[in-house]
C-alpha cells in the first residue's frame, strides 16, 4: 500500500521549517563577528535581532491567512526567497541600516511566516488522524533547527561569518523548488482525503488579511485564557532561558561555551519532549497535559540556582533534560486547543496566541536585564518565573473543555459567525 501524500507534505514541510528555524539562533552568532569587522555597538546589532524578533511574532497570523488565501506553496515558496534575499544583503552589507532591513525586516518576515503556524495548517488540512503527533514532530523540525545545527553554524562563522548566512541562502534555495514540487494547498487538489478522513471537509472562507483580522477572537475568555499561558510559556523559554541561562552561569564561575552547550542539549531534548507530547495529545486532554507540563516547569525553575557552579554536576544534567523534555511540549496541545475551541479558524488563531508568545519572551528578556543590573545577579528571576509558570497552569485549567455555543445578541453583532 503506498504512503499517503499526506507523510510526503509532511516531509517537506519538516525541511522548510528546519532551514527557517536555523535563522533564529544564527543571529546570535554574526554578534561578534560584525562587531569586530565594523565596530558596531552591541545594541546597535540588537536592534536588527529585535525587529527580526516582532516580525517573527506579528507575521504569523497573517501568513496563516495567506496561506489560506493564495495557497501553502506560493507563501511557502515566497518566505524561503525573502529569508535568502535577507541572508545575501547581510553578506555585502556596509551599515547597520542594511542589517536590519536584511536580517530583522526580510528574514523576520518570512520566519513568521513559516512559523508554527505553518505547522498547524498542515497538520490540520492533511490530516484526520494523527494530528497532535504530526504538530509534535513539525514543531521539532523548528528545534531541530535552532539548536542542532547550532555547532554547525558556529564552526562556519568561527572560519568566516558570510559561511554561515551563505549556508542559510543555500539552504533555502535548495528547499524552494522541493517545496513547490510536493507541497499542495489541500488533500483535495490531488484527489485525497486527508489521512484518516473518511469523507471531505467542508471548505473554509478564503479572504487573506481580513479574515486574519476577523479570526481574533478578543471576545472570548477561552483566547486570553490561552494567550496568557501561552505569553507566560515565551517568558518561560525563549525571555529567560535562551536570554539569561549562559550569564547566569557565568556568574557562577561556568565557562560561557559549557553553557551554551547546555543549551544546545536541551535544544536536541526538545525534539523528544516535542514528539512525545504530539503522541499524548492525540490521546489525552490537551488542558491537562498542558496543566502537567507548566507546572514541573514551574517546579525545575525554582530548583534552578541551586544548581549552578563552575562545573557540570548531576543536578544541572537533570535540568536540562527535564527542561528540554518540557521546553516546546506545549505546542502540540494548545494547537490542539485551537482547533477545538475555534474550528477551521484554528491556526490563525494559535498565530495570534503565537504573538502573545513573543511578546512575554521579550518583556522577560528585558525585565531580566533589570533585575540583573539592580540586584547583582539572577537569583530572584528563576524562582519568581517559576511562579509564573504555576499561574499558567491554573489558568490552563480555566479553559472550557468545548466552545460554548454563541448567543443570538452575539450572532447578530458578529454576522461572520452565522
Amino acid at each position: 500500500m503506498p504512503l499517503h501524500r499526506a507523510w510526503w507534505v509532511a516531509a517537506v514541510a519538516a525541511l522548510v521549517i528546519i532551514g527557517a528555524g536555523a535563522c533564529a539562533t544564527t543571529a546570535g552568532l554574526l554578534v561578534t563577528p560584525l562587531h569586530d569587522e565594523f565596530g558596531w555597538s552591541h545594541g546597535t546589532i540588537g536592534a536588527a535581532s529585535s525587529v527580526n524578533l516582532v516580525l517573527y511574532g506579528l507575521t504569523a497570523p497573517f501568513g496563516a491567512a495567506a496561506m489560506d488565501r493564495f495557497g501553502l506553496r506560493r507563501i511557502v515558496t515566497a518566505a524561503l526567497l525573502l529569508i535568502a534575499s535577507g541572508a545575501a544583503l547581510t553578506t555585502w552589507m556596509t551599515a547597520p541600516w542594511q542589517f536590519v532591513l536584511g536580517w530583522g525586516v526580510l528574514v523576520g518576515t518570512g520566519c513568521g511566516a513559516l512559523a508554527t503556524t505553518f505547522a498547524a495548517l498542515v497538520a490540520d488540512r492533511w490530516f484526520a488522524a494523527r494530528r497532535g503527533l504530526v504538530a509534535g514532530v513539525l514543531t521539532a523540525a523548528t528545534v531541530f533547527g535552532q539548536f542542532a545545527l547550532l555547532p554547525v553554524f558556529a564552526l562556519l562563522t568561527d572560519v568566516d561569518r558570510r559561511a554561515a548566512t551563505g549556508t542559510l541562502i543555500g539552504i533555502a534555495l535548495l528547499v524552494t523548488p522541493l517545496a513547490w514540487a510536493v507541497l499542495r494547498d489541500r488533500p483535495a487538489d490531488v484527489g485525497l482525503l486527508p489521512y484518516g478522513a473518511t469523507r471531505p471537509e467542508p471548505p473554509t472562507p478564503t479572504a487573506p488579511l481580513t479574515r486574519a483580522v476577523r479570526a481574533l477572537p478578543l471576545r472570548r475568555g477561552s483566547f486570553w485564557l490561552i494567550a496568557s499561558a501561552f505569553a507566560i510559556c515565551g517568558a518561560s523559554t525563549n525571555g529567560i532561558m535562551w536570554t539569561h541561562f549562559t550569564p547566569a552561569a557565568h556568574d557562577h564561575g561556568m565557562p560561557t561555551g559549557i553553557a551554551s552547550s547546555l543549551l544546545a542539549v536541551i535544544g536536541v531534548v526538545n525534539v523528544l519532549g516535542t514528539v512525545g507530547s504530539g503522541w499524548l495529545t492525540d490521546r489525552l486532554d490537551p488542558r491537562l497535559l498542558l496543566t502537567a507540563c507548566f507546572a514541573l516547569r514551574g517546579v525545575s525553575l525554582a530548583l534552578l540556582p541551586g544548581l549552578f557552579g563552575p562545573v557540570v554536576r548531576p543536578g544541572m544534567i537533570a535540568f536540562v533534560v527535564v527542561f528540554g523534555l518540557l521546553d516546546v511540549a506545549t505546542v502540540p496541545p494548545i494547537i490542539a486547543l485551537c482547533r477545538r475551541l475555534h474550528g477551521a479558524d484554528g491556526p490563525i488563531v494559535f498565530g495570534w496566541i503565537s504573538v502573545a508568545h513573543q511578546l512575554g519572551a521579550g518583556l522577560l528578556a528585558f525585565l531580566g536585564g533589570l533585575v540583573r543590573d539592580a540586584a547583582g545577579g539572577y537569583a530572584l528571576l528563576w524562582p519568581a518565573t517559576g511562579a509564573l509558570c504555576l499561574i499558567a497552569a491554573v489558568l490552563v485549567l480555566r479553559i472550557p473543555a468545548r466552545p460554548r455555543e454563541s448567543t443570538p445578541h452575539e450572532l447578530a453583532e458578529d454576522p461572520a459567525r452565522c
